[in-house]
C-alpha cells in the first residue's frame, strides 16, 4: 500500500499543497479529482520523486519509499513524453529494455498490450503518424510494459473515444485486479465513478474528501426524495417536514426531515391518484464534487 502522508510543497509564495494525506491500496483503482491547479499532477510528481516536499513523506507498506520501488512504478504524465519519430514497437521495447526486460520479453509484451489496447496493426508506425487518441493508447502501453508495481496515472482518458476508453478501462481494471495499486486523475467524473474504487478529491491543494464511493456517499448524503404521479403535486409544498428543491406538474424533488415525513407524501399522493415513481435520490460524484470544492 502506498500512502501519502502530511505531504505540503510551495513555489516560492505559492503555497501549493497542505497536509495531502491518502492512502493507494494494492489492487484498487484509486481516482484523483480536482479542479485545474488543484494540485493533482504536484502530489504524482512528489510520488514519483520527480519533485521534493517540503514536509511530509511518501510510504510504501509504513516503511519510506525507495528509489527501487519507484523505478518500478508505471507513470503516464498528462503531457506526453514518446519520441515521435521512432515507431510504438521500437520505442515501448526500448523502454522495456531500461527496466532491465530481455528484448524478446519486451517485444513480447509490448505487442500483447498493443493489440489489448487495439493498437497492433500500428506497431511499426511511428508516433508523429497516428492520431492524437492513438498516441495516448500508446503512452498507456508505455506505463504498462515493464510490468510495473503501481501505476500513476495523470489524465489517461483525455482524448480517447468512448470505445477506447472502455477498452482502456478494462486493461487497468485487469492490472489492478493483480494486486498493483492504481492512481489515476482524471477530469470525466462520469468515468471516474464508474471506475474507481477509491476517491481523492483534491482543492486548492488540499484532500476535501477521500474513501470509497459509498463512504463518500454516505458521508455526504442528504435526504433527498422524488416523486412521479399521475396528478399535480404541488401540493407537497404545504406537506409537513418537506422542503420542494424543484417542481414540475407530477413531478417533484424534495428533501425531507426524516424518512416517515417522506413516506406521509407518498401516502397522500397514492390517495390522490396513481404513482409512476417514488423513492430516494442517489447523489452523483459530480454532485458531491461541487458541494465539497465549493
Amino acid at each position: 500500500m502506498i500512502t501519502v502522508n502530511g505531504v505540503n510543497k510551495s513555489f516560492g509564495s505559492a503555497h501549493v499543497l497542505t497536509d495531502v494525506t491518502f492512502e493507494i491500496r494494492p489492487g484498487l483503482m484509486t481516482g484523483f479529482v480536482g479542479g485545474n491547479g488543484a494540485g493533482k499532477t504536484t502530489t504524482m510528481r512528489i510520488l514519483l520523486g520527480v519533485l521534493r516536499p517540503d514536509a511530509g513523506v511518501i510510504e510504501v507498506d509504513g516503511s519510506p519509499i525507495t528509489a527501487d520501488y519507484r523505478a518500478g512504478i508505471g507513470y503516464m504524465p498528462e503531457e506526453r513524453g514518446l519520441y515521435p519519430k521512432m515507431t510504438v514497437l521500437d520505442q515501448l521495447v526500448y523502454l522495456g529494455r531500461l527496466h532491465s526486460m530481455t528484448g524478446a520479453d519486451a517485444k513480447a509484451r509490448t505487442m500483447a498490450l498493443l493489440e489489448r489496447l487495439g493498437l497492433g496493426d500500428r506497431a511499426g508506425s511511428r508516433l508523429e503518424e497516428l492520431s492524437l487518441g492513438n498516441q495516448q493508447r500508446a503512452q498507456i502501453a508505455a506505463a504498462l510494459v515493464h510490468d510495473p508495481v503501481a501505476l500513476v496515472l495523470d489524465e489517461p482518458f483525455s482524448g480517447l473515444d468512448p470505445h477506447a476508453v472502455e477498452t482502456t478501462v478494462q486493461v487497468l481494471r485487469e492490472t489492478a485486479d493483480t494486486g498493483v495499486p492504481v492512481l489515476f486523475s482524471s477530469h470525466q467524473l462520469d468515468v471516474v465513478e464508474r471506475l474507481c474504487d477509491e476517491l481523492v478529491i483534491l482543492a486548492d491543494g488540499r484532500v476535501r474528501a477521500a474513501g470509497s464511493r459509498s463512504e463518500l456517499l454516505a458521508a455526504h448524503a442528504r435526504p433527498e426524495w422524488e416523486l412521479d404521479a399521475a396528478v399535480d403535486t404541488g401540493w407537497v409544498r404545504e406537506a409537513p417536514g418537506v422542503e420542494v428543491l424543484s417542481f414540475d406538474g407530477g413531478r417533484v424533488h424534495f428533501l425531507a426531515d426524516s424518512e416517515a415525513a417522506a413516506h406521509a407524501v407518498l401516502a397522500d399522493a397514492v390517495a390522490r391518484g396513481t404513482v409512476h415513481r417514488f423513492g430516494p435520490v442517489t447523489r452523483t460524484l459530480h454532485e458531491i464534487f461541487t458541494e465539497v470544492t465549493r
